[in-house]
């Protein structure tokens, strides 16, 4: 039996000072019993000899410090994990909230998970289907892959975030695919967004969703993202499914983040984040990927909101270190009523040319990819400059790429929320698009392809 301590000494937000406590660990979770015989959840914050700093998972109204009495349970946070959670919605701690029963585990996981050892990663080389061209045939996927999309505030990275996780497929495979989904801090009209567009399309069948609102605590937001990294590492690696996670918003968490640091009177870094965030977000950066002689993976894209739009933000600037690329969306394109708006100029994915080719896509993807990055950049810069400068100064080269530009913008990367291409329809599309310019312009792409599909039609 756990032992039970009356030896609260003070209450501050969402901490509590705990004395004279014996054997009690770091990140140990505990129990207060308030008067009344209601509980609730704690964590072990900081030990400094025998006092103990704990952190309230519910807030501190009723907790009355002689009358209440803490246990702690000799373990850190876990999360009971079940083939059976697939369909299911979860809070921000692994409790059901879809009225259904609860979730008899197989096992119990520690939340923190353990990192995946460097030498024993296998190298992402797979292509994974989104549905959303833009992705797909510039900015490619590739299973194991950690790929963020950094978005803006007002920006609608949710029904991207909802399309992807829909739609998402690895092709040529009888393996199991699956989605685990986890939202923080988001408002209950986003979260109700979320579990009925998964419900309408039948994806809810595949799908672990855990929802963290945003009047929820704080502490919370810090283990959401952990309990839908553990379900994934169930999945994948004893189930072997291949498991994509999206995260979203990453942005929230850091600010959760930055909060509880700044309740434990931690010394602030950048911006008032705390100075360990880079290896907190490598932490669970780093869970996602594939792993030597295990047939499942865990691919990931989280998502986050640039506050005000600065790409040089601690939150983006540290994402990008970590991660293998990003996906941006850009303000101008959603004023222009392109839908999703992503900008695939400064868009990346570091590891496009190993998922694509002959076997994966298509043997002529990596050509027309280049081609049209090449043209539709050349497209834009004779669309400046014809504001500039007006049209008649444009040579009629220059007018057949910004005709280029308009066209590609229009069908290439806005196809809505509800279309779902295959990377063939990309693919054609692509050539489509690069038939408005000359034969003799389309030089990186190979003689040969040219004949085969540029000559077809």
């Amino acid at each position: 039996m756990a032992k039970e301590y009356r030896t609260i000494e003070e209450v501050a937000g969402p901490l509590m000072l705990v004395k004279n406590v014996e054997n009690v660990a770091f990140d140990e979770l505990g129990e207060i019993e308030l008067a009344d015989g209601s509980k609730r959840r704690c964590r072990v914050l900081e030990i400094d000899g025998s006092n103990a700093l704990v952190q309230l998972f519910e807030n501190a109204a009723g907790i009355n410090l002689s009358n209440s009495k803490v246990r702690f349970l000799g373990r850190s946070m876990e999360l009971g994990v079940s083939e059976d959670m697939l369909g299911r919605v979860f809070d921000g701690l692994g409790r059901t909230i879809d009225g259904g029963p609860e979730i008899l585990p197989e096992a119990r996981m520690d939340i923190n998970g353990l990192p995946m050892n460097p030498a024993a990663r296998a190298y992402p080389s797979e292509f994974i289907q989104t549905g959303v061209s833009a992705i797909d045939g510039l900015n490619t996927l590739v299973r194991g892959q950690k790929l963020p999309i950094f978005s803006a505030s007002g920006l609608p990275h949710a029904n991207l975030a909802a399309q992807i996780a829909r739609q998402a497929k690895v092709r040529g495979t009888d393996e199991s695919f699956a989605v685990v989904f986890a939202a923080m801090g988001i408002t209950f009209e986003e979260a109700n967004f979320f579990t009925e567009s998964f419900r309408e399309t039948g994806a809810l069948d595949r799908t672990v969703l855990f929802i963290n609102l945003a009047n929820d605590p704080a502490v919370e937001r810090i283990s959401t993202p952990r309990m839908a990294l553990t379900a994934a590492e169930y999945l994948a690696f004893e189930k072997d499914m291949h498991v994509l996670v999206i995260l979203t918003d990453i942005t929230n968490y850091a600010d959760a983040l930055r909060e509880v640091s700044a309740a434990r009177k931690e010394v602030p870094g950048r911006r008032g984040y705390p100075g360990y965030m880079y290896t907190d977000l490598a932490n669970l950066y780093e869970r996602a990927g594939r792993q030597r002689g295990k047939s499942g993976s865990i691919t990931m894209i989280p998502i986050l909101t640039m506050p005000e739009d600065d790409k040089t933000h601690p939150i983006p600037d540290l994402t990008g270190y970590i991660t293998e690329g990003q996906v941006i969306l850009s303000r101008e394109l959603y004023r222009k009523g392109v839908t999703p708006p992503i900008d695939v100029l400064p868009s990346l994915s570091r590891l496009k040319d190993k998922g694509i080719g002959k076997g994966k896509t298509r043997e002529d993807h990596a050509g027309t990819m280049n081609q049209l990055f090449a043209a539709y950049a050349r497209g834009k810069d004779a669309k400046e400059l014809m504001v500039i400068l007006g049209e008649a100064a444009l040579t009629e080269i220059d007018l057949k790429y910004a005709k280029f530009a308009d066209e590609f913008e229009a069908r290439y990367v806005s196809q809505g929320y509800q279309t779902d291409r295959s990377i063939e329809e990309t693919l054609d599309l692509g050539w489509d698009l690069l038939r408005l310019l000359p034969r003799s312009e389309l030089k990186r792409i190979s003689e040969s392809m040219l004949q085969e599909y540029y000559d077809k039609k």
